[in-house]
This record gives structure tokens, C-alpha cells and sequence, in this order.
């Protein structure tokens, strides 16, 4: 009788558990359902629309009013012109924890060359009152598209979650200063401090509709750094009567390598990029003032401030050397426009990954493959006061491309490129899947 009783509690508990598996799998494949047949019917002609009429940094007016459209159609009560173009969309649904979302909505002032349908035709005004062609270069419109479907399918679904959920539409993203504006704006002030926070980034550099969660730090910090070189005017036949400061300059570039490679540890990431050079105006004049202009990336504050404060002093040490006036050293600018690295938060990271694991298969996520210093603002959401967040990745090219790419066919283009371009349906869906995953995960009920 007892192993009679026993064999019955095992097959009762086996078909509970069997019970179980199956509506938990009916339940995911139903999200994926439903944000499949949204993409079709509303999400595919909106990233339409926003992929055709992207607009610069701080210009983002029209974008902006359609993702408050958007939001505000389905129930969310939208504020604009929050830091300037940003809006913040606030659902609340009983007690629980305030999750926020973020999407940056800014283009690019690049012409398109994408050979896409519906490539942009849009001309601008640029920051500087000249006319420029702008494309969403980087992906921007995907991210807010998929924002778009996120909060349609969390209204739709409150009776899987509590709390409050925060949308934000981003401005500047690009040129810098939007996720600071906001921050200025007062916004945790305004509308509440986030508990959590999550934000993704198209790449082009990852196979479409996978999922990528670095659990360290998925963007460097960037700092914008201007050196003034001042030198002494001459004759090109005469560069005694002089002090050149081209080759000051071209000193000055090649000893701010060594920082790199001789003062920075071996194991410690930085990067210290001369990206522009500009001196002189005709073949025979000595100029007296060359300008050269930096970005300096680093994972750490430590490595931050280790590399501004031997920037300025190679710079120094470059002109003494060659003999410039102490009252006419280079002068060294760090822009205000910098941004902190961004760190995921990695107890929040695993925990991710294992949801996004069960949701949605193993297969679904790849490990970061990330071998370049791309810079970031979202870290101005979280960084003081420290949020817990999330930042992860969402490829966006057809494994084909990369395919063909490596049998000697077209390379993938790259973000910021002329011939940038996205496959949306599986960028956006995976985008929206994994982050209703995440907010379904921190905010059960």
C-alpha cells in the first residue's frame, strides 16, 4: 500500500509540475503572441514614420509629441518638454516598486545612403544655422518604437504586475546633454526616484533579435577634451624667428599616446583619440596657433581623472620643451558635455539574464562581444544618486549579412554610418520581449 501511495504522489506531483511547465510556456509564448501581431498591425508603420522624420539633438519636437501621442493613448499620463524636448509617461497600478524605461530619440546629421524604402529625405538646420541631412544613423528610432510597444502591452496587461511604471523619451542623446538636462529638470524630484531602471541599444554588430547583457560596464565614460597650441608667427623660409606650433602639435599627438601605453596599467581600459588637427592657413606662413581636439574614454573615475590630469601636463611638458613662453603654455579644455560610464548594476544584470534565459530561451541571449569604447549618457540617470539598472543590447543585423560579410561579400555597416540600417520586426520584437521580462520580473505581483 505505502509504495502503491508513494507511486501516486509521484505521478500527482509529476503531472503538477508537467501542468505548471505548460501554462508557464503557454503564457510566455502568449507575450510573444501578442507583441508579434502588435508589431504587425501598429509598431512596424510607426518605426515607419519615425525612421522617415528623424530630427537633431535638442530639436526633437515632432518626435516627441507623437511617443506623447502614443504613450498617452493608451492610458499613460505623458509630461513634455521635460530638459527640454524629453517627456516622461507615468503609469501607476497599485503599490510596488517605480521602474523606469528609457529611450533616446534623437538622428543624426548624416545624409542616408541606407538603399532602405523609406530612407530619409529630411534636411535640417543644424546647430550652427547650416543645412544638413539627418538620418536615424543609430538606431534611435527602433528604441523608441519598442518603447512604444512596451507600454502598450503593460497596459494591456495589468494584471500581471503592481507598481508604477516611468517611460522616458529622451532628448540628445547624440550630442550629449539630454539625460543631464533631464536631471536638472528635476525629474526624480518631479516625478519619483526610480527603484530600478532599464534602457537598450540597438546593435548593428549583433545577430538580429538576440540579447546581449554585459554584467559590468556596456559603455565607457566619454570626456571632450580642446588643447590650444600657441606658437610664434613666422615665415616658412624662416621657422627660427618662430616657434611652430604644427610640430608642437604633432608631437603633442604622438606623446599623448604614451599615456596609453606607459602610464595607464596593462590591465586597465582607456582611450585617447586625436580627432582633429586644425592650423595654419597657406604654404609659407608659420602660424601661431594650432587647436586639437580629443575624446578620452575610461571605465573607471579613477582612470578618468588619471587620464585629464596627464593630458595636461604631456600638453604643458610638450610646449616647454620646445622652448614656448610660460605666459603662452597650451591651454586645455574638458568639456562640460561628459559622460560617466555606464555600469550595470550586476546582481540586477544576473538576474536578467536568467529570466530572459527562461523566457525566452537560452538561445536568445549571447554573451558581449563589445571590443570598442562607445560612450553613453544613461549613466546621468543612475550613477548619483545610484539606481539599480539594467543597460542591455539587442542586435539588429540578419546572421546572412555577417555570412556574407565574412565570405568576402559587403561589410555590416556601422553605427553613424551613411548606410546604417536595422531589419526592425526582430530588433523591435526582442526589444519589447526582454523588456516586459525584466518589468514583469521586478514588479509581480
Amino acid at each position: 500500500m505505502k509504495r502503491n501511495a508513494l507511486a501516486i504522489l509521484i505521478a500527482s506531483s509529476l503531472a503538477i509540475s508537467s501542468l505548471t511547465s505548460s501554462t508557464v510556456l503557454a503564457s510566455e509564448q502568449a507575450a510573444a503572441n501578442y507583441i508579434a501581431k502588435d508589431y504587425q498591425q501598429h509598431l512596424a508603420p510607426l518605426w515607419d514614420h519615425f525612421h522617415r522624420n528623424p530630427e537633431l539633438s535638442l530639436m526633437e519636437v515632432k518626435t516627441a509629441k507623437r511617443l506623447a501621442n502614443e504613450l498617452s493613448a493608451v492610458g499613460y499620463e505623458v509630461t513634455q518638454g521635460v530638459g527640454g524636448t524629453g517627456i516622461v509617461a507615468i503609469m501607476k497600478n497599485g503599490p510596488g516598486p517605480l521602474v523606469m524605461v528609457r529611450a533616446d530619440m534623437d538622428g543624426l546629421p548624416v545624409v542616408e545612403q541606407s538603399g532602405l524604402a523609406n530612407a530619409s529625405t529630411v534636411k535640417m538646420q543644424d546647430w550652427h544655422g547650416e543645412t544638413v541631412g539627418v538620418m536615424h544613423a543609430c538606431g534611435h528610432d527602433v528604441h523608441i518604437t519598442s518603447l512604444v510597444g512596451t507600454a502598450r502591452y503593460m497596459a494591456d496587461h495589468k494584471d500581471k504586475w503592481s507598481g508604477t511604471l516611468m517611460l522616458i523619451g529622451q532628448p540628445a542623446e547624440e550630442r550629449g546633454p539630454g539625460a543631464s538636462a533631464m536631471m536638472a529638470d528635476n525629474i526624480w524630484q518631479r516625478f519619483g526616484q526610480p527603484d530600478y531602471a532599464f534602457a537598450f541599444h540597438v546593435s548593428a554588430n549583433a545577430e538580429a533579435g538576440k540579447v546581449i547583457v554585459d554584467e559590468g560596464s556596456p559603455y565607457a565614460g566619454a570626456d571632450t577634451v580642446d588643447i590650444t597650441i600657441h606658437g610664434v608667427g613666422a615665415h616658412g623660409a624662416s621657422p627660427h624667428q618662430g616657434k611652430d606650433p604644427i610640430v608642437i602639435g604633432a608631437q603633442l599627438v604622438n606623446n599623448l599616446q604614451t599615456i596609453i601605453s606607459r602610464e595607464l596599467a596593462p590591465r586597465y581600459a582607456g582611450v585617447i583619440t586625436v580627432g582633429a588637427f586644425h592650423a595654419g592657413t597657406k604654404h609659407n606662413i608659420i602660424s601661431d596657433q594650432a587647436k586639437l581636439q580629443l575624446t578620452v574614454r575610461s571605465l573607471t573615475p579613477e582612470v578618468r581623472e588619471q587620464l585629464l590630469t596627464a593630458i595636461k601636463r604631456v600638453a604643458i611638458g610638450t610646449a616647454r620643451t620646445a622652448g614656448v613662453a610660460e605666459d603662452m603654455l597650451p591651454e586645455v579644455v574638458v568639456s562640460e558635455f561628459s559622460f560617466p560610464p555606464t555600469f550595470n548594476d550586476q546582481k540586477l544584470a544576473k538576474r536578467l539574464k536568467r529570466v530572459l534565459a527562461d523566457k525566452m530561451g537560452p538561445e536568445a541571449l549571447i554573451p558581449p562581444a563589445e571590443t570598442g569604447m562607445g560612450a553613453e549618457d544613461f549613466g546621468f540617470f543612475t550613477t548619483d544618486p545610484y539606481i539599480p539598472s539594467v543597460y542591455f543590447k539587442v542586435g539588429g543585423t540578419p546572421k546572412a549579412d555577417f555570412e556574407r560579410a565574412a565570405a568576402g561579400g559587403p561589410a555590416v555597416p556601422s553605427h553613424h554610418s551613411p548606410q546604417f540600417k536595422i531589419t526592425p520586426e526582430p530588433a523591435i520584437r526582442s526589444g519589447v520581449e526582454a523588456t516586459i521580462h525584466a518589468l514583469l520580473d521586478v514588479m509581480a505581483k
